[in-house]
C-alpha cells in the first residue's frame, strides 16, 4: 500500500491528525446522513476536528486519482489553502491522506477545522420569512460577486455549501465547504457568473433580489441580469427534475 500524507501544521499536531485518519472507522461521532460521503467530528485538545471520508471511488477513477488526476481530498485541501489565501472564508485545512493499492486510489480522507455557524444558504431557500431574510441574502450576492471578481467559479455553489455565520458587528459572515470542484480564471464573463449562481435557489422572488443586488455590483441593467439568471436557473431545475425522474425510473426497473 502506498499512503500520501499532507499536513497544514495548524490546530492538531500531525501524530494526531493521522491518528484519527487511521482510526476514523472506528471512532468519532457521524455528522449528518452519510449517503455519499462520511463525515465524523473529532474532539482534540478542546477543538472540534472534521474529517472526511470519500465515496470509494469505481474501478475508473481509481486509477484515474493515481495516475491522471488529483483526488477528491487532495483538492478539497489544496482549494481550501487558495481560498484562504484570497480571504474567501472556509473551515481552516489540517490535512489529507489518500491510501493507494496497485490498482489505484483506494480511499481518502479530508480534515479541517469545524465550525459552528448559524444557518446554511439552504435556510433561505426553504424558510421566506426567516430572519433577516433580504438582507442576508444581499449580503450573499455581495459574497458571490467578490467570488467571481477574484476569478474564483465554485462549481457545487449549491444551497447547502455556504455557511452562514452572524458576526459581532451585526453583518455575516460566509464560508464555503464541499470544496473539489473548482475553478479559477483571470476574469469571468457575467454569463459565467450568473451561471455559477444558477444551482442556489428555485425561488424566482429570491432570483429577483439577487439580481437586483448583483445589477448594482456589476454594472449591468436589472432586467438583463433577472433575465440571465432566470434563463440559467429554469434549465438547471428542468435538468435536475429530468435526471431525478430517470433515477426513479431506473430503481422502479430494477426491483
Amino acid at each position: 500500500m502506498i499512503t500520501k500524507y499532507k499536513f497544514s501544521g495548524a490546530i492538531i499536531t500531525s501524530q494526531e491528525v493521522l491518528s484519527l485518519f487511521q482510526n476514523f472507522h472506528t471512532s468519532g461521532e457521524l455528522f449528518g446522513n452519510g449517503d455519499r460521503n462520511k463525515i465524523k467530528l473529532f474532539d482534540v485538545n478542546g477543538k472540534t476536528i472534521n474529517i472526511k471520508s470519500f465515496k470509494i471511488p469505481n474501478i475508473i477513477n481509481k486509477v484515474a486519482y493515481k495516475y491522471f488526476r488529483k483526488s477528491k481530498a487532495r483538492r478539497s485541501f489544496e482549494f481550501a489553502t487558495i481560498l484562504l489565501q484570497n480571504g474567501v472564508g472556509t473551515p481552516q485545512p489540517i490535512a489529507f491522506l489518500e491510501n493507494f493499492n496497485s490498482i489505484g486510489l483506494r480511499d481518502s480522507y479530508y480534515a479541517s477545522e469545524h465550525l459552528i455557524t448559524d444557518l446554511t444558504f439552504r435556510e433561505l431557500v426553504e424558510i421566506p420569512n426567516f430572519p433577516d431574510h433580504d438582507n442576508i441574502l444581499r449580503q450573499f450576492t455581495k459574497f458571490s460577486f467578490e467570488l467571481h471578481e477574484k476569478g474564483i467559479e465554485f462549481l457545487d455553489h449549491s444551497p447547502g455549501n455556504t455557511l452562514i455565520k452572524k458576526n459581532t458587528e451585526g453583518n455575516y459572515d460566509f464560508f464555503l465547504v464541499d470544496l473539489n470542484r473548482m475553478k479559477f480564471h483571470d476574469s469571468m464573463t457575467f454569463e459565467m457568473r450568473m451561471k455559477n449562481l444558477c444551482r442556489l435557489t428555485p425561488l424566482k422572488e429570491m432570483v429577483a433580489v439577487m439580481s437586483n443586488e448583483y445589477s448594482k455590483l456589476y454594472g449591468e441593467p436589472e432586467q438583463k441580469t433577472f433575465d440571465t439568471l432566470w434563463k440559467f436557473t429554469a434549465d438547471f431545475q428542468e435538468q435536475f427534475y429530468r435526471k431525478k425522474n430517470l433515477k426513479k425510473k431506473l430503481k422502479f426497473w430494477k426491483k
